[in-house]
This record gives structure tokens, C-alpha cells and sequence, in this order.
């Protein structure tokens, strides 16, 4: 069953984020645009590179008025641990949520239940907590954080002009579409 147009189900978890720990529930994923990305675990090898990645889109996502939001089933502690022992991972600026529990990772459907990790899993949650886009990918598989910035301003549009769609490689400033019968078969 797809999550697409579904609402954020309710959640509670410890985060971390710029030395400090915090809670995190449902209600930060409203109000603003919000990425969640879910990766296996701390202390591996591709998961640092996206998360870095995803940091050097951060200042660009922030402009956009989008918060972003990590997740592993590892504890907020061992987040901590691992900025404090990675180079990588010591940069990054948006919260870290930890989810040993598997809640946020059963509800966003992405826990791999035998291994008790999580599959590599983007969202993109509009100011109302309802999921627009879903990406997983298989664990060997990195993601290239700098697809989000189109993804997100394609969202944004589409939310502010009902009956306007962003097409294929659509850019902001591009050419959209109102979908009618005047475009059936024409495309």
C-alpha cells in the first residue's frame, strides 16, 4: 500500500542535533516541508556519504523552508558517538533521530524486520505532515541528496497552483502543465 498522500502516523524519539539531544513527535514533521531520510546504521560506509551529501544540500533546503530530518534504528547516543568520531558525520547540522524502538521505521514502511535496520528511504512531507514523494533503495545503493532541491520546488509548485503539473526534468521557472482533454494524446 502506498504512503503517498498519507498523513505522518504519530511517533515520539530521542534526536540529536548540534550538541544537544532532543524529542522529536509528528507534529515537528508539520508546518514547514520536511525531508526524512532513513538509512541502515551508524558506522557504516555508504550511510556517511549520503548523510554528507545531504548536508551540503542542507543551506539550499533550509531556503526553501524545508527542515531535514535523519533516521536510523540506532539509539540518539551512538548519533552522538558518531559525529563526535567522524569527520563526515561531525558536520552535519540537521537532527538525527534515533529509532531503536522501530516505530517511525514500521510507519514510514521501510524497517527490514529480520535485520532490524532500516532500508534506505526518502520522504518528502508537505506542511500538512502528508507524504508527497517516496524513494527506497536497496542498501548498496547511495542517493544523491541534490535530486531533492527539484523534487521539493516540483512539490511547492504544484501545492500553490492546483490544476498545474510539473513535468519530466521540470525546473523552477519551467514550462508546466494543466492537465484536460485538450492534452489527451497530444504529449
Amino acid at each position: 500500500m502506498s504512503l503517498i498522500g498519507k498523513e505522518v502516523l504519530p511517533f515520539k524519539a530521542q534526536a540529536f542535533q548540534g550538541g544537544k539531544f532532543i524529542e522529536v513527535t509528528e507534529q515537528n514533521l508539520k508546518g514547514q516541508w520536511s525531508v526524512v531520510c532513513f538509512y541502515p546504521a551508524d558506522f557504516t560506509f555508504v550511510c556517511p556519504t549520503e548523510l554528507g551529501d545531504l548536508q551540503d544540500q542542507y543551506a539550499t533546503l533550509k531556503s526553501l523552508g524545508v527542515e531535514v530530518y535523519s533516521v536510523s534504528t540506532d539509539t540518539h547516543f551512538t548519533h552522538k558517538a558518531w559525529h563526535d568520531n567522524s569527520d563526515t558525520i561531525g558536520k552535519i547540522e540537521y537532527i538525527m533521530i534515533g529509532d531503536p524502538s522501530h516505530t517511525i521505521s514500521r510507519n514510514f514502511d521501510v524497517l527490514i524486520e529480520e535485520a532490524g535496520l532500516a532500508d534506505r528511504g526518502t520522504f518528502i512531507i508537505d506542511p500538512d505532515g502528508v507524504i508527497q514523494t517516496v524513494e527506497i533503495s536497496a542498501g548498496g545503493i547511495g542517493r544523491d541528496a541534490s535530486t531533492l532541491v527539484n523534487k521539493i520546488k516540483a512539490a511547492q509548485y504544484v501545492r500553490n497552483n492546483p490544476g498545474e503539473v510539473c513535468p519530466a526534468k521540470w525546473t523552477e521557472g519551467g514550462a508546466t502543465l494543466k492537465p484536460g482533454l485538450d492534452l489527451v494524446g497530444k504529449i
